[in-house]
């Protein structure tokens, strides 16, 4: 028996998304068969595709970072997955296919009455979002802050977990999105036409408590000094190479050096690949949060699991709100 899955030939634009069959397997020992049922069309797809990222994979590769789906074999040893069981996992790589084998280990359990649309962008947009918030910025009700790119997967994300936060935000975005930045209870800021600097000193002349910047580039120079004496700036975007990645860090050194008390984090998912216990604590909070009605992903578009050609292109239009997600076919009838 075959499968489908999806490989990047070589570098460049969708078109090097190929269809390549397979031959399904058993499940080695203590890995599991996952059928896919979604898997979000994510920035670092695209990032990695065109090799903008410090850690890009060479080609050919499998790509697709963040899969909802169930447990359809369980190999010899493993012990936790059930067969029919739903799941979520973060493998970086190889969510766009029909069925991917992973470790156990690496398996997030999704409850039952989640649909798989709505839980795929929770499973890394979500996840940057919380862990930003939470775990790096510590935020509190009533705080100010500013989102820099508030209109994609991971900005609707930060305007979503925001607003449950009780925080007062601004969110950076074009004018033509600015619905959904308001939608949230955020002010709207459009780049296009205003100076985001600008706006804010007359805004909040005390300074903001914190940022969140997933553009990256000179963002992070000129939202810097919009924090107030102990404000915290959260760079979360890809430097989009090596030496991007050496000159960030410098630019975080030497800032956090001044005697301001301002003070820039870096964040980063990858993280999940080594550290599970955080990751896996926050995933089970939003799982919950998405159960009981309290966040819920904007989904802008579903295209069949295998058409992830014309999904990337969609999404390197620069005209999506919110998530794309790949879909298996049982789910779009």
């Amino acid at each position: 028996m075959k499968y489908k899955h999806i490989v990047v030939v070589k570098r460049g634009p969708p078109e090097n998304l190929r269809i390549e069959e397979c031959d399904l397997r058993d499940p080695l020992a203590k890995e599991v068969r996952v059928k896919v049922l979604a898997c979000s069309v994510c920035q670092p797809d695209v990032q990695n595709r065109y090799g903008l990222s410090p850690f890009a994979p060479k080609a050919p590769y499998e790509p697709g970072c963040a899969i909802v789906g169930v447990a359809d074999a369980v190999g010899p040893g493993a012990v936790r997955a059930v067969p029919g069981a739903k799941i979520a996992t973060y493998p970086a790589f190889g969510g766009y296919a029909e069925y991917v084998y992973l470790p156990e280990s690496r398996l997030v359990p999704v409850p039952p009455s989640l649909h798989p649309v709505e839980t795929a962008p929770v499973v890394l947009n979500y996840l940057t979002a919380y862990q930003a918030l939470h775990r790096r910025a510590k935020v509190k009700a009533g705080d100010k802050v500013l989102i820099i790119g508030a209109s994609g997967g991971c900005g609707t994300a930060f305007l979503d977990l925001g607003r449950l936060a009780g925080l007062k935000m601004y969110g950076v975005a074009s004018g033509g999105k600015s619905s959904i930045v308001t939608q949230f209870g955020a002010i709207s800021i459009d780049y296009q036409k205003e100076d985001f600097v600008e706006v804010m000193r007359r805004a909040e002349p005390d300074g903001l408590d914190f940022i969140f910047d997933g553009m990256g580039g000179d963002y992070v120079n000129r939202a810097f000094p919009l924090l107030r004496r102990g404000g915290v700036l959260v760079e979360y975007g890809n430097p989009l190479s090596f030496r991007g990645l050496l000159r960030l860090l410098v630019i975080v050194l030497m800032l956090n050096l001044l005697p301001n008390g301002r003070m820039i984090k870096v964040y980063g998912a990858g993280f999940a690949l080594f550290y599970r216990k955080p990751f896996l604590e926050d995933w089970a909070i939003l799982f919950r949060l998405l159960e009981a009605g309290k966040i819920r992903p904007v989904i802008s578009g579903k295209f069949p699991l295998l058409e992830a050609a014309r999904a990337n292109v969609l999404l390197e239009s620069g005209q999506v709100v919110g998530n794309l997600v790949l879909v298996a076919p049982e789910l779009l009838r």
